[in-house]
């Protein structure tokens, strides 16, 4: 025990430093780039650009080197590959587990109710905070230079729900994107074993829980041996690719909706945590901290769902039963930062392409925001794209809306990885509900 709390440390002080040193390199890049560009020295930029930074995969990148860029995405790509089996087999086993049916929808009941509960604070904190701003006149700017794009996602917000339940289980485990319909099938599985017994479930629970221990495995040696290392890379190359210039027509956006996540990340979620399990939301705070820095870094939920598992269950002391089917579930519906960033970005689109938002718009606003997170993929990038379905669905899909849209494309991936930060410590924290008011949560280890 003592030994794997020092491993724990050891690595929490591993990634803290991966991040201070790739926020700190990060910066000075940025700012490097900006002094040869306004230098005349572009062409020198372009060479070290191509060399450690570049996108191979983008057009016209075929002589880049990218370094940074391979090193970060074999990275991500290893945690990608083992999503859908990681996020099937600990669910299934989570259903497989519980044979009380009572037990077992009392569980998802208060899991839901744990997401909701959140969700419904932060967006009433986005939209208060964020109707002051827009009316205060700080998103009355005019965007220009950028090329406006219509987004590819302007449909229904309710396919989310009907896109819960397949129709071909082939494409389905095929797609990290169809995370959603992975749950559902899993559950099912789940439940259908408890009603067939192990006597006749038997062999196949065990081939199952025999491939989540070799995901475990496989994910904890990624996450420990090479997390550190991919942290610094992936920051700093975040922050060296974007130019001063970007950030400046969106300094509004960008402050606004990093302060409210901040304050909901560091307040909102301790709070909820003192209030619903009655447990020290410090102690929480610091244990939970290096899963909202690998959050930040990898700007991935699913890739970071394995060290919130481990963190969630080994440190915070939420029963493998609970923490199993809370954080795979709330990786894929529970995305409070999300819905913040979301709520903020129209408004900011709204004041830049002059519409008046009511009341009646500004909450029409919040529930689109919340079923379009709910339907958001655990990836890098996705909440920003979503974020057209608000758009489209409110009617804001003027010039100029289309032209601050696009500007909310260019610059966004920084207010994402907060974003990511913010969705994989409110799930945990929901973990830690549900467990305490169900007596599975291990207190002694929790306060430890």
């Amino acid at each position: 025990m003592e030994n794997q709390k020092k491993k724990t440390n050891s690595l929490a002080t591993r990634m803290g430093i991966s991040l201070v040193c790739g926020i700190v390199a990060g910066v000075l890049l940025m700012f490097l780039r900006e002094s040869l560009n306004s230098s005349g020295q572009g062409e020198l930029w372009n060479t070290i650009n191509s060399i450690l930074f570049q996108d191979i995969t983008a057009q016209g990148a075929e002589s880049a080197l990218g370094i940074f860029y391979i090193v970060g995405q074999l990275f991500i790509r290893a945690l990608q590959l083992v999503i859908v089996p990681m996020v099937f087999t600990s669910i299934t086993l989570a259903i497989g587990q519980i044979s009380d049916t009572k037990a077992l929808g009392r569980i998802s009941f208060k899991t839901i109710a744990g997401f909701l509960i959140c969700s419904f604070f932060a967006l009433v904190f986005a939209c208060v905070a964020g109707i002051l701003v827009y009316n205060a006149g700080f998103f009355n700017i005019q965007v220009e230079g950028l090329e406006g794009t219509a987004g590819s996602t302007g449909s229904n917000p309710l396919n989310v729900v009907l896109n819960v339940v397949p129709s071909n289980i082939t494409s389905t485990f095929s797609s990290n994107t169809a995370v959603l319909s992975i749950v559902f099938l899993a559950v099912s599985l789940g439940l259908c074993m408890n009603v067939l017994g192990d006597e006749k479930t038997g062999t196949l629970k065990k081939l199952i829980q025999e491939v989540n221990d070799i995901v475990v495995v496989f994910l904890n040696y990624v996450v420990t041996k090479f997390g550190p290392v991919a942290i610094f890379v992936l920051l700093s190359r975040t922050f060296a690719t974007y130019g001063i210039n970007h950030l400046k027509p969106a300094l509004a956006y960008v402050v606004v909706t990093v302060i409210l996540l901040l304050v909901f990340l560091f307040v909102g979620y301790p709070i909820f945590v003192a209030l619903s399990a009655k447990v020290n939301p410090m102690k929480f705070a610091n244990k939970i901290i290096k899963v909202a820095v690998f959050g930040f870094s990898t700007s991935s939920s699913a890739a970071t769902l394995p060290l919130n598992i481990k963190t969630t269950t080994e440190e915070l002391g939420v029963d493998e039963k609970i923490a199993a089917f809370v954080l795979p579930l709330g990786m894929t519906i529970n995305m409070n930062g999300t819905a913040i960033m979301q709520v903020v970005a129209t408004l900011f689109i709204a004041g830049c392409a002059g519409y008046d938002v009511t009341i009646s718009q500004l909450i029409v606003i919040a529930l689109l925001a919340l079923i379009a997170s709910a339907g958001t993929p655990a990836a890098p990038g996705a909440g920003a794209i979503i974020l057209f379905t608000i758009l489209s669905g409110i009617g804001f899909v003027n010039d100029g809306a289309l032209l601050a849209y696009s500007l909310i494309l260019a610059i966004n991936r920084p207010i994402e990885m907060l974003v990511t930060a913010l969705n994989v410590v409110g799930d945990s924290a929901t973990s830690i509900y549900v467990a305490k008011s169900e007596g599975m949560l291990d207190e002694n280890k929790y306060n430890a």
